[in-house]
């Protein structure tokens, strides 16, 4: 393809089939990459006037000073830069340019993130919270029991079939990104849970054309909305006045990170997640302050010695 040819839309496009079928990326972060790299094609179209192969690092450099300047959050500038690396890293090996722009980009400087977490009483407190007599309420708490005891990203939550259970087994055969399968254990608890909510309101209710498999459904029949799940798990915290910012993804990092707590090896802990590498399960490893300070006094050959001899000394 010439330069003359070579358009942000066509390039857009390739790349975005590029990660769809050849990187197996999932829906909802393939939108995110082309959402970042079409902010870069609307500051090269309307103020460069420049082309995806004409594009210079002093450029792009330039558009992520503009980023900065209007307090796009420093997480989001860091997804830009590598969605724009991604993308010429592409362009460079299918010979659409000779160079990659982006190789030298630097975002700022991020710290450890370390992902809200939920104590067990605040999950029971949520989890009471929903636990009624009415078909939303017992759909709602088994919403939540699942997310929580299954470590479910939303989007495997709403598209888990009843085919994908084994009760007889106890496990869910997850689908995650990347179209790679899991296998999840299911315990007797959640495992109840869903029994109970299958038999009572998912069999009382509607249940729309080809909707038959889903396990969550809607008052309508239908599958439920991954917005539908947020504002689920919003009002049960409002409800249980549990103040911190929670998200369905909070009960995945609960689930990890309860789970590490009380001794699972992180290696099984990332085969739950479905994480494709173990650098992504280990921000996991974040213990409480004091927690980490009672490992270090008992464990630790030098604090053990100094017992040894007070005991001595007494």
């Amino acid at each position: 393809m010439s330069a003359s040819t070579l358009s942000w839309d066509d390039c857009i496009s390739d790349f975005s089939n590029f990660m769809k079928f050849e990187r197996n990326f999932s829906e909802n972060t393939l939108q995110a990459y082309i959402r970042d790299i079409q902010k870069l094609q609307n500051f090269a179209e309307n103020t460069l006037e420049t082309t995806p192969d004409a594009i210079t690092y002093e450029q792009l450099q330039e558009l992520l000073y503009q980023l900065s300047k209007e307090k796009i959050s420093e997480r989001s500038q860091a997804r830009w830069i590598s969605s724009v690396k991604a993308f010429f890293k592409y362009l460079l090996e299918d010979e659409l340019r000779n160079d990659n722009p982006a190789t030298l980009l630097e975002g700022p400087k991020l710290g450890l993130y370390l992902p809200d977490t939920l104590d067990i009483s605040d999950i029971e407190k949520m989890s009471a919270t929903a636990a009624n007599d009415t078909p939303l309420g017992i759909r709602n708490r088994c919403i939540l029991e699942v997310l929580y005891g299954c470590g479910l990203r939303v989007s495997e939550l709403t598209g888990l079939k009843i085919s994908d259970i084994n009760f007889k087994e106890n496990f869910i055969v997850i689908e995650g990104k990347g179209d790679k399968m899991r296998l999840v254990p299911l315990a007797d608890f959640t495992a109840n849970l869903i029994k109970n909510y299958m038999q009572t309101v998912r069999a009382a209710g509607k249940i729309a054309k080809k909707h038959e498999d889903i396990l969550f459904l809607n008052s309508r029949g239908g599958g439920m909305s991954r917005v539908m799940v947020f504002i689920i798990i919003k009002e049960l915290a409002q409800k249980a006045d549990i103040r911190k910012k929670i998200s369905p993804h909070t009960f995945r990092h609960s689930f990890a990170t309860h789970l590490l707590q009380n001794g699972a090896d992180l290696r099984y802990i990332q085969e739950m997640l479905g994480h494709s590498s173990i650098t992504t399960t280990e921000i996991y490893t974040h213990l409480k302050t004091e927690e980490l300070r009672d490992v270090i006094l008992n464990c630790h050959p030098r604090n053990m010695k100094t017992h040894e001899d007070s005991e001595i000394l007494s």
